[in-house]
């Protein structure tokens, strides 16, 4: 099993910046992709950056690009995946999820906690 355990969310005003971070555990050696997804009450959950696992270029949701950055470090026992948001905006408020697809899965396969993030001001 991978246990996933996110941190980092939090309040800020428009234009401001939070940094998640997310760590990975447990048979990391069957991950291939990490993902961080966001959900909001009533709409659809959205994947907003996803790297292949290791050294891979992260993708992200056009909605974050350029604003967005995802940086992922391999380590001995467990993996690591940031989320560098700034520039925020109050349409960023959401839960934010980290994820973990084992190689061969067509699905994110493991799901963390979730942790918030609140733009207003």
């Amino acid at each position: 099993q991978v246990q996933l355990r996110e941190s980092g969310g939090g309040s800020v005003q428009p234009g401001g910046s939070l940094r998640l971070s997310c760590e990975a555990t447990g048979t990391t050696h069957s991950v291939c992709y990490m993902s961080w997804f966001r959900q909001t009450p009533g709409k659809e959950s959205e994947r907003v950056a996803m790297a292949s696992i290791p050294n891979g270029n992260p993708t992200y949701a056009d909605s974050v690009k350029g604003r967005f950055v995802a940086s992922q470090t391999v380590g001995n026992k467990a993996l690591y995946l940031s989320l560098q948001m700034d520039s925020l905006k109050p349409e960023d408020t959401a839960s934010y999820y980290c994820t973990a697809r084992r190689c061969g899965a067509v699905q994110d396969t493991d799901w963390g906690q979730g942790t918030q993030v609140a733009v207003s001001s």
